[in-house]
């Protein structure tokens, strides 16, 4: 005598599909953003060395004329950069860009608009993201040197001061009488959103 077992064929509930449903959707998101994490990285570091190379080419050409006139006036190559900017101790190198929208500081730091071009008298304030070229900034010293490279020449700074102020606290871009350096990022550093405020490093100008 045979015994049939029959067989409960179960049918996905509501809730089932949902979860289902969510599972795929985040996991989709999370390949995308991924993807698009890859990107970026991708697209700033073929666009800084773009950049730099275009940068070593203009001040190749330009380095006869510096020697002979003493100085040029400091401009950016069309749709270029200004000049780089290195701090040795803690490791930063990057193109210095004009602007400080999202495009720009997505692939470079960038000059404020309305402050003094690198090398000129008056605070030249600089801006960097927080979570990519301007992060070893919250290993600076006081002391440490900084080097603004442009085709007018190579300028050093030495570090003053660091210090964190509100978003609202915009002295921290006032003119000088004295040729300083102002770099401006958001704080803390490994906050996660927009950051509540602002890292600020100062620097003067030295002979040389």
């Amino acid at each position: 005598m045979k015994v049939r077992i029959a067989r409960t064929v179960t049918h996905p509930t509501r809730h089932n599909r949902l979860l289902r449903w969510s599972r795929d959707a985040f996991l989709a998101a999370g390949v995308l953003a991924l993807g698009y994490c890859g990107f970026v990285l991708l697209d700033t570091k073929i666009y800084q060395s773009y950049q730099t190379t275009r940068f070593e080419e203009q001040l190749n050409a330009v380095r006869p004329a510096i020697a002979a006139a003493g100085a040029l006036p400091v401009a950016a190559i069309p749709r270029g950069a200004l000049g780089r900017i290195e701090i040795p101790r803690i490791g930063l190198t990057a193109m210095i860009m004009e602007g400080t929208d999202g495009r720009t500081l997505r692939r470079a730091v960038g000059h404020v608009p309305g402050t003094p071009l690198p090398g000129q008298q008056g605070n030249a304030a600089i801006a960097g993201h927080r979570d990519t070229f301007f992060r070893p900034l919250r290993n600076i010293h006081h002391d440490d040197e900084i080097n603004l490279t442009t085709l007018n020449g190579t300028y050093r700074y030495v570090v003053d001061s660091a210090q964190v102020v509100a978003p609202e606290d915009t002295q921290v871009l006032d003119d000088s009488n004295e040729a300083v350096l102002t770099l401006v990022t958001c704080y803390p550093f490994y906050f996660v959103g927009p950051a509540p405020k602002r890292f600020i490093v100062r620097a003067h100008k030295i002979p040389g």
